[in-house]
């Protein structure tokens, strides 16, 4: 099975959760799918939510002017063009950080748009959690289709018609260490090096030898909700112990490592 491998990373990140808090914004620990996949999408030059919100505001306001019923255009219920070209791609995501954790701190700062402060005499203050020295090993499967051939040939020739970005434009990304890669079968009662789905894994009781245990949990965005947009989760696990069953139909191994993609 073929496969291109690279390292992203960046100074600082932020994968906002959807769940807002009084006192401040929580980040995600890893960079998670939908997101993996806008990033992709922006290096493709694929239109993100924004622009499909563009479109409909416009059917809206065209619409607005259209006595009859009948003739008033349908919104674009669809997904967000980077999502709908890109969802079926399998994509192993490893943290590279110590058990997979991230060190993370609040930033403070004065959010002055009129349309984000107007209640609060001109001035927000915001809290926001941000993710230091992120980096994570990223493998994407060879699906053969020509979204997978171009994303290739521009991660390869290091080109990208947006700028790639963690999260929010705040953090700009860093793509290195592109290669392709053939992958081979499953290396059985091995541990997996990257995030895997914990359903689909059972891991061994046992403690891995010589070295001290560690097991990381995270519920992570997976993938969107088709009506809505909403984020559907699962949740994902990085750990040392070994897999002692697992649905082997998504890992494979490289340079004697099992990867899981999600």
């Amino acid at each position: 099975m073929n496969a291109i491998s690279f390292e992203l990373s960046g100074k600082t990140a932020c994968f906002r959760k959807p769940d807002v808090n009084q006192f401040a914004y929580f980040s995600y620990n890893n960079i998670h799918k939908p997101a993996l996949l806008g990033m992709l999408g922006a290096i493709l030059g694929l239109g993100g939510h924004i622009q499909l919100h563009n479109e409909n505001k416009k059917i809206e306001d065209e619409n607005r002017v259209i006595k009859k019923k009948a003739d008033k255009k349908p919104l674009n219920s669809s997904y967000p063009e980077f999502y709908e070209k890109l969802k079926e791609l399998k994509i192993s995501i490893t943290p590279i950080a110590s058990h997979g954790y991230f060190s993370k701190k609040i930033q403070v700062f004065n959010n002055s748009v009129g349309y984000a402060s107007k209640e609060m005499g001109g001035n927000l203050i915001v809290r926001e959690q941000w993710l230091e020295e992120p980096k994570w090993k990223i493998i994407i499967l060879d699906d053969e289709t020509q979204e997978f051939n171009q994303l290739k040939d521009y991660l390869v020739e290091k080109k990208s018609i947006f700028i790639p970005y963690l999260g929010k434009n705040d953090h700009p990304a860093k793509i290195e260490n592109v290669q392709t890669i053939e992958l081979k079968e499953m290396i059985e009662g091995s541990k997996i090096s990257s995030l895997f789905i914990e359903e689909q894994c059972e891991i061994s009781k046992t403690p891995p030898r010589g070295e001290l245990s560690y097991f990381f949990k995270e519920v992570s965005p997976m993938r969107l909700q088709e009506e809505y947009h909403f984020y559907e989760y699962e949740n994902l696990i990085f750990t040392n112990h070994k897999v002692v069953n697992a649905d082997s139909e998504n890992i494979y191994s490289f340079d004697n490592k099992n990867y899981f993609f999600l």
